[in-house]
């Protein structure tokens, strides 16, 4: 078993080293995107925790990523509230919210579910103009650029601070869901989504796991919200349209629904593969994801993640042990040929 879990805790390492020093070689465009990369990987794996491990699928997360991130203005604009404080807070209510919504998703299954929770992606934005004293409407509400706290100014720009606060961010949500996932927690989440009758005779409780699920995943959404906000200091409706939700689930099915690496490869795909496909023709972002998800489907059904997960078992599989070589002594003389035992001769058959 220790053999097993030596790679993966090296690629961990290794992945945790090659963030901390990007931000120091690469141009400050490029920091500014992967740090986007970072919030986004943080919602797909909210959404990995709900769709790919409980089974419960939601077109919606795109309202959660609007409450946190006019959580964060809000806070910040009228009652002067730091960011770091603001950003756990949007995670809280988001969460709460999420909890809520999972509580009254217990009576939907499939399709049902994904339309209400359709529903709540397109109500969000109209919700947010509609109270435009609060929200600031159409105009949306202006939030001050992120920079780094006291003595850091002098060491690193806003990209690299906003970066490494994303990604430490990231970091540390991931691994709170590793370490709960491995658990009772993610035992019973598996439970319901494979077989909840089979589930609720072995005591998993499904409004518990469910909703909580649901909280979970609304949570990271929202700590997502709040990060994409003070990074593009500026947060509208139309930034939290429908399509932002469709956007995070392709991800999360490009990456991989099984995996918690597949949060970070979608974050990374959903990211930077508008930016390449626009190079080629101004509407082929939109083309792109739906042939992405096509061949993904067809030749990863996994995702790159778990496509990547079966190439490297391959490589470091053992070869099968050969069974012991036979000698001359132990193969059988022909029916047919003469035995030397005490100098007799056998008759042929």
């Amino acid at each position: 078993m220790e053999a097993l879990r030596l790679p993966r805790y090296g690629g961990v390492a290794l992945a945790a080293v090659v963030i901390a020093i990007l931000p120091f070689v690469l141009p400050h465009y490029d920091t500014f995107e992967l740090a986007y990369c970072g919030a986004y990987a943080i919602a797909i794996l909210g959404l990995i925790i709900l769709t790919g491990l409980n089974g419960q699928i939601s077109l919606g997360h795109g309202a959660f990523l609007a409450a946190g991130g006019y959580t964060v203005a809000i806070l910040g604009q009228n009652f002067g509230v730091p960011y770091m404080i603001s950003i756990p807070i949007a995670g809280i209510v988001c969460g709460l919210l999420g909890i809520l919504i999972g509580m009254v998703a217990l009576r939907l299954e499939g399709v049902y579910l994904a339309l209400a929770t359709f529903a709540l992606a397109v109500a969000v934005p109209s919700i947010l103009k509609r109270f435009g004293s609060i929200t600031g409407g159409v105009q949306g509400i202006v939030l001050p650029t992120v920079t780094a706290p006291g003595p850091l100014q002098n060491v690193l720009s806003k990209d690299q601070w906003l970066y490494l606060l994303t990604w430490a961010i990231a970091g540390i949500l991931f691994l709170v869901a590793a370490r709960l996932l491995r658990g009772r927690i993610g035992r019973s989440l598996r439970a319901l989504r494979d077989h909840e009758t089979a589930a609720i005779s072995f005591g998993v409780n499904p409004t518990f796991y469910k909703s909580l699920a649901f909280g979970w995943s609304a949570a990271y959404a929202g700590v997502a919200g709040g990060l994409t906000a003070i990074a593009t200091a500026y947060v509208s409706p139309d930034s939290y349209t429908f399509a932002l939700s469709i956007t995070l689930l392709i991800g999360a099915v490009i990456g991989g629904l099984e995996s918690m690496w597949g949060a970070v490869l979608g974050g990374f795909v959903i990211e930077f593969l508008p930016l390449w496909a626009q190079k080629i023709n101004a509407a082929a972002p939109s083309v792109a994801y739906g042939v992405a998800l096509i061949v993904v489907m067809l030749v990863m059904p996994s995702g790159i993640a778990g496509a990547l997960a079966r190439g490297y078992r391959r490589l470091v599989r053992k070869p099968r042990a050969e069974g012991p070589a036979q000698t001359d002594a132990a193969v059988p003389a022909p029916l047919n040929q003469p035995s030397q035992a005490e100098g007799t001769t056998s008759t042929s058959l």
